[in-house]
């Protein structure tokens, strides 16, 4: 706090030798400001200016910053259209035309059954088969044989799809027969088409493989086959082997099927006057190979 001390001077001039007072001097009061004690503890804080300094301005989308940024203001996120938009007539590709199926293709496919039937050979079995079991000498007409697919059972009692090519008279009963087999569950290794063998028919029946179609002759002669005509049908060849009887000598094919030469013992897939293959194909007019006297030919059907 200030403290003010006024001191009054009153100035009476009085001139020696004259005995008066001198007009012209008036009273005077003079201030004298004490400085003021400062508190330690007490900051002197700038004066604040009265004046507020104004925001600068925002540029607007048309400014163009010095740098060459164009700032934009922000705005609401917009949602996107999930609309579907047309495509113009331009930008539509051409839709290819699907393949015909295979069955609208061959209009003279028969199907017996699902997963039975047949038809003439296509471009593409020609392909498979010919220079293999069907030479290029073959006489026989690719019109005279049939592309006939089955289902069957395999050894693992497991449905499996097989192929097989034989003649056009046949072909009807050869769907029907496998189908009954199927029905059975009989077992049947594996049904594929010789080609797949280099239409080596020892190769064949080594494997096992159950087949007909294949222009050949008989084994150790100079004869066509009824193979060779797709009138024939080997079944499980392995189990059922090809034995011959020069000078009563009796002569198996394959050695490692001599095991299965004794028909009086039991195994899978023997071929014999009780079995369900054996009961089919003659019901249908085939005759068996082990029916023959010269020879005994367990694996084949032929009509």
């Amino acid at each position: 706090m200030k403290q003010k001390i006024v001191v009054l001077l009153l100035c009476t001039c009085i001139f020696t030798g004259c005995g008066k007072q001198n007009d012209s001097f008036e009273p005077v009061m003079i201030l004298s400001e004490e400085p003021e004690q400062v508190s330690p503890n007490i900051i002197e804080e700038t004066p604040v200016s009265q004046e507020v300094a104004s925001e600068p301005e925002l540029p607007t989308p048309e400014t163009v910053s010095e740098s060459g940024v164009n700032p934009e203001p922000a705005t609401e996120t917009e949602e996107p259209d999930n609309t579907p938009v047309s495509p113009s007539a331009d930008s539509v590709p051409e839709e290819e035309s699907l393949p015909e199926s295979e069955e609208e293709m061959n209009s003279e496919r028969v199907t017996y059954q699902d997963g039975f039937y047949y038809e003439p050979l296509s471009d593409n079995v020609k392909a498979r088969i010919t220079g293999l079991s069907y030479p290029s000498d073959c006489p026989v007409p690719y019109d005279d044989l049939r592309y006939i697919s089955v289902l069957y059972c395999d050894f693992n009692n497991t449905v499996q799809t097989g192929e097989i090519i034989c003649n056009q008279s046949i072909a009807q009963d050869i769907v029907e027969i496998f189908y009954e087999l199927y029905q059975a569950s009989y077992p049947i290794e594996k049904i594929r088409l010789i080609d797949e063998y280099n239409a080596d028919d020892d190769l064949s029946c080594q494997d096992n493989n159950t087949s007909s179609f294949c222009y050949r002759t008989v084994a150790g002669s100079k004869k066509l086959s009824k193979h060779a005509q797709g009138l024939a049908i080997d079944i499980n060849p392995f189990y059922n082997p090809y034995i011959t009887y020069p000078n009563g000598v009796p002569t198996i094919k394959l050695q490692d099927t001599a095991v299965y030469a004794d028909r009086s013992a039991d195994f899978i897939a023997k071929i014999d006057h009780n079995d369900l293959a054996y009961k089919l194909f003659t019901a249908h007019g085939f005759t068996w190979g082990g029916d023959w006297n010269s020879v005994k030919d367990y694996q084949h059907f032929q009509k």
